[in-house]
């Protein structure tokens, strides 16, 4: 890493803690940061804060090279609603777009990583320095499914799958087995909420990594407001797919789905549909 990496910074919290983990490691940060989207406040964690427009990708690699980094991090979303408003694609990004189409995350991703690539910028898995934010299998709540939940999380598991499959989303919200709402360009939140009113009280909220998705960005995660927008609705359970979804301020999300009595289980993949010992309140 020569003392230093890159760090291709969205929305959210994910990109100050990999600024944090990387300069604790003793590495100089370079950050490039999305207007409109990336929290200022990253600037105080790294040594150099350059901010872009969505789809300045050759501005991207500018900044980098000049400052000889040679690997760097994905962290942090980007609002598909950006794909409407403050996208200014250069060159670089229109080509990338011509080859690969619009619409079409991961491939577009990818592409991006390996057009960095190929300018000497090696993309590294956002959770480089992090590995301890992904979700482990199993119970993580005193709350577990119950029998009913246990084959809702099933069902939800292959829907999420083949609806990541299609590139639209990583959640579904489930009942019965019934699926209430698939998420899509509104993202987790909304979904929940969408799904959460349609199935009533007792909802299931199943998100899991793209079959097709590369780990080293935009991998799914979930913290203490996924919870709270699930309490708004009266969804019961949480299941995400254990060793790929991050989880952020676990013990203030594990603490809030304690307090509302939502269980929060790890998928081990594929789920076997079986009942969780006890049942959920």
């Amino acid at each position: 890493m020569a003392g230093k990496i890159g760090l291709i910074a969205g929305s959210g919290q994910f990109p100050r803690l990999c600024a944090q983990a990387a300069r604790s490691r003793g590495l100089r940060v370079i950050a490039v940061a999305h207007r409109q989207e990336t929290d200022p406040a990253l600037a105080e964690l790294v040594d150099e804060l350059h901010w872009v427009y969505v789809g300045q990708l050759g501005k991207i690699i500018r900044i980098f090279k000049a400052a000889g980094v040679t690997q760097a991090l994905m962290a942090g979303a980007v609002n598909r609603g950006r794909l409407f408003s403050h996208f200014r694609p250069d060159l670089r990004a229109l080509s990338i777009l011509r080859r690969v189409g619009p619409g079409r995350d991961d491939r577009l991703l990818r592409a991006v990583a390996d057009e960095l690539e190929r300018e000497g910028i090696v993309i590294a898995p956002a959770t480089l320095f992090q590995e301890e934010l992904l979700a482990p299998a199993g119970p993580l709540t005193r709350h577990r499914p119950n029998r009913r939940q246990q084959a809702d999380i099933a069902f939800g598991y292959q829907m999420a799958k083949e609806i990541g499959r299609l590139d639209l989303g990583q959640c579904v919200v489930v009942r019965n087995q019934v699926v209430t709402a698939v998420e899509t360009v509104e993202g987790t939140d909304e979904a929940i909420r969408r799904g959460g009113r349609l199935a009533g009280p007792g909802a299931v909220v199943v998100k899991v990594a793209k079959p097709q998705q590369d780990l080293r960005f935009d991998q799914p995660a979930v913290g203490a407001g996924t919870i709270a927008t699930m309490a708004e609705v009266g969804a019961r359970v949480l299941a995400i797919e254990a060793g790929t979804t991050i989880i952020f301020d676990r013990e203030e999300m594990l603490g809030r789905a304690e307090r509302e009595g939502i269980a929060v289980w790890g998928i081990a993949a594929p789920p076997s549909g079986q009942p969780g010992q006890g049942e959920a309140s």
